[in-house]
């Protein structure tokens, strides 16, 4: 690994780490992901999933925050069966 591409000390599985980075995701999440799957396997990193409810359960509030926060367009006068459409397909 290139000495410009290694990531900080913190991070425990460097390989795994370039590959999320390299498919795209965050600094931030690729490290989380590095060092849960060095301090189980990474196959039980996959299985253990979110704990989020489904969008079904969200108030319209909250689906319009969270498409704000992936700068959904039109969220403003988006029904809640539209928001979540949108959400899916994000």
């Amino acid at each position: 690994m290139p000495a410009s591409k290694k990531p900080g000390p913190s991070v425990k599985d460097d390989e795994l780490y370039e590959k999320l980075r390299d498919e795209g995701n965050s600094k931030q999440k690729s490290a989380a992901i590095a060092n849960a799957a060095a301090n189980t396997s990474r196959s039980a990193v996959g299985r253990r999933g979110g704990r989020s409810p489904a969008y079904d359960e969200w108030t319209v509030r909250d689906l319009r925050e969270r498409a704000a926060e992936l700068e959904i367009s039109g969220r403003s006068t988006m029904t809640k069966d539209e928001l979540i459409h949108a959400l899916r397909d994000h």
